[in-house]
């Protein structure tokens, strides 16, 4: 159920893009708790000069390999959002070779009446999600 919107800079395969939808759906699955099929992913590809990633004063020096995850979910606990984090990270490095410090992920929670998956209705509220 969580939305994945995953920003890149162009310039990546099919093959690696593949990879990291997979790498961060299965991740997602072990740590969000969340019925296997619920998978919804976007991934948007931009040009270099579209995506300006600094840090914040932490020292971070990002490569033409960041990637950021801007993830729209119901409420997760702070040891599930840890987890991952940090599943992502050593994944994505297993995978892909990604530096865990072109990463970046941002989390943001809703209700239950903030979810409409088609139809018009609202699942978790009106059924048959409740």
């Amino acid at each position: 159920m969580p939305l994945m919107r995953i920003d890149v800079i162009k310039g990546h395969d099919e093959k690696y893009l593949k990879e990291l939808l997979e790498v961060s759906y299965q991740v997602m699955l072990n740590t969000f708790g969340v019925p296997n099929g619920d998978r919804y992913q976007v991934l948007t590809q931009h040009e270099p000069f579209e995506m300006n990633i600094l840090d914040s004063g932490l020292g971070i020096e990002r490569s033409q390999d960041v990637v950021v995850f801007h993830i729209t979910t119901r409420s997760r606990n702070v040891t599930q959002k840890r987890a991952f984090y940090d599943q992502l990270a050593k994944e994505l490095n297993a995978k892909l070779g990604l530096d865990s410090k072109d990463l970046l992920v941002s989390l943001q929670t809703n209700g239950d009446a903030d979810w409409s998956f088609g139809y018009g209705k609202a699942q978790f509220v009106d059924g048959p999600l409740h």
